[in-house]
């Protein structure tokens, strides 16, 4: 059922609200304790809160646009609702009641406190220059009566515009209620725990010294500590919208840990950003927490872990060479039993072959085509690791194609040294330079990376001690080569500094038993250890 929300009385002497900034817009879904508008008061701007729940339908003042206490404010219901009624007629009025009603029971209501003598207001003939007296507001369209829950301020405190003088319970929600005069607290009129009528004098404000003894107290009952929360807990969520909504406090008037003073808005955007208010210095009263409290906070020190911005995401649309590399990847992981082989090379006598090779003239080889080159030597030796599986047979290769990966802006190329076991490391080198080239500049052809028979993907240059890697299909294993580092070994029973490379083999189990991978690898140490060998 569609709930009719009208502009509150938000002072005491307000008579008309300007809705300054609106924060939803019909068609939005509104959540308990969600900030629905600014309005300007007589006074000052505050924020507007919402207790339903459901889909804003109709907003009744436009930004900008002024109206009178009670009028139609907004309507807030189930998404689709039809709300013409309360449109043709009744829009002055919460829960349907037309605007006749309200004044009949308005009048019948003052008639009847006009009898009451324990709830008179107070006399106001009375009431010295200067001094102001501060009566029970009506914080909402449907309050009658308050409790003071805390008085913030005692008998005698000078008191400034903005302050917070105390926490009033409603018939809604425990709300905070500023003073809107400078001068000196001179009177409390209704005492912690009492309950008022509207209208009842709540306190005096003035100069010091100021004799306000002629001013007529109303005599206040006392509401049951323990029953003011647990109604207001019962009536919350079926009451309109209410301002500056403050914690509650327990039965026993304690609160569990130190009370946080925030404004509504500084709380939502405090959620929203995911600052903690207890971390957060209030510039308001009594350290209250607002808006530009929140927009101004910068983390330090020990809060400087405390998250404040803004999720987002980029999308990026996935090429062609993406969806084709993700796909192959996929079946290659999902179909082939992977498990994997690791050893550790020593690399001394690999470091000096090198060093030796690249002193000839116009010469230069990497630790990568060395690598290339004992794989494609050591698939001569173990045919059954240069395999494919295809479901009726066990394809073994008599050529020896080496991919190499390679890294490019949109994913993994892997260009194919074709006969890679008849190549030197000059040729190899070269032959990798050139088509990595091509593949980071989008020029290589799909016939230069086609019909590998075996993988070698190498992330050492990037400081990666060790990885495993996908078998790229249809071949039946892949090696994996990380970087040279420097360590402590063991060399003749003394512990000595050496250079050492892991390499790990991933091989498909349908067509590689252990075994023949670990033979594979120990005569790829053999090569790689002792590089000379490669050369007979």
């Amino acid at each position: 059922m569609a709930t009719v929300i009208n502009m509150p009385r938000l002072s005491d002497t307000m008579e008309e609200g300007t809705v300054a900034t609106w924060l939803k817009k019909v068609g939005d879904k509104v959540e308990e304790g969600d900030i629905l508008a600014e309005i300007e008061t007589d006074k000052a701007t505050m924020e507007f809160e919402s207790f339903y729940e459901g889909t804003l339908l109709h907003i009744g003042v436009q930004e900008g646009d002024t109206a009178v206490v009670d009028t139609l404010l907004a309507i807030i219901g189930e998404e689709g609702e039809d709300i013409s009624a309360h449109l043709n007629g009744g829009g002055n009025t919460n829960d349907s009641n037309s605007a006749k009603e309200n004044e009949a029971k308005a009048t019948t209501d003052a008639d009847a406190e006009a009898t009451d003598d324990t709830d008179e207001a107070t006399s106001e003939a009375n009431v010295p220059e200067g001094v102001q007296v501060i009566t029970m507001p009506r914080l909402s369209d449907t309050m009658e009566e308050g409790t003071v829950a805390t008085w913030l301020k005692k008998e005698g405190d000078l008191i400034e515009e903005g302050d917070i003088l105390a926490e009033i319970e409603t018939d809604k929600a425990t709300m905070e209620f500023e003073s809107f005069y400078n001068g000196t607290l001179l009177k409390i009129g209704i005492q912690e725990g009492e309950t008022a009528k509207v209208d009842a004098l709540l306190a005096i404000v003035g100069p010091e010294g100021t004799d306000v003894s002629g001013i007529t107290v109303s005599k206040p009952k006392t509401a049951p500590k323990k029953e003011a929360p647990k109604q207001a807990k019962q009536t919350q969520a079926k009451k309109p919208v209410v301002a500056k909504t403050a914690p509650k406090k327990t039965n026993t008037g304690a609160t569990s840990e130190k009370r946080i003073f925030a404004s509504p808005l500084a709380k939502k955007m405090a959620e929203d950003l995911g600052i903690r208010l207890n971390v957060v210095q209030g510039s308001g009263e009594n350290g209250r927490i607002i808006k530009t409290d929140i927009e101004n906070y910068q983390p330090s020190g020990a809060t400087a872990y405390t998250p404040a911005g803004v999720e987002s995401f980029e999308e990026i649309k996935n090429s062609q060479m993406r969806k084709t590399i993700a796909k192959r990847l996929g079946e290659s992981k999902f179909t082939a039993p992977h498990y994997y082989l690791t050893v550790e090379l020593d690399m001394d006598n690999a470091i000096a072959s090198r060093t030796a090779i690249n002193s000839q003239p116009d010469v230069k080889i990497s630790f990568n085509d060395m690598v290339v080159k004992a794989c494609a030597m050591a698939l001569r030796k173990h045919p059954q690791v240069n395999s494919q599986w295809t479901g009726d047979a066990t394809r073994i290769a008599k050529h020896i194609h080496v991919g190499v990966a390679v890294a490019v802006d949109e994913g993994l190329l892997v260009p194919v040294l074709k006969f890679a076991d008849q190549m030197t490391f000059s040729q190899i080198g070269a032959n990798v330079r050139e088509l990595a080239g091509k593949a980071r500049n989008k020029k290589i052809t799909p016939a230069e990376m086609e019909g590998s028979t075996f993988t070698v993907s190498n992330l050492g240059m990037f400081g990666i001690k060790e990885f495993t890697s996908i078998i790229n299909a249809p071949n039946s294993a892949i090696l994996s080569v990380g970087a040279i580092v420097q360590k402590p070994v063991v060399k003749n029973g003394a512990i000595v500094v050496g250079n050492t490379m892991t390499v790990t083999l991933a091989c498909d189990h349908r067509t590689v038993d252990g075994a023949t991978g670990a033979q594979f690898l120990q005569t790829l140490r053999n090569y790689i250890e002792n590089p000379v060998t490669m050369f007979v």
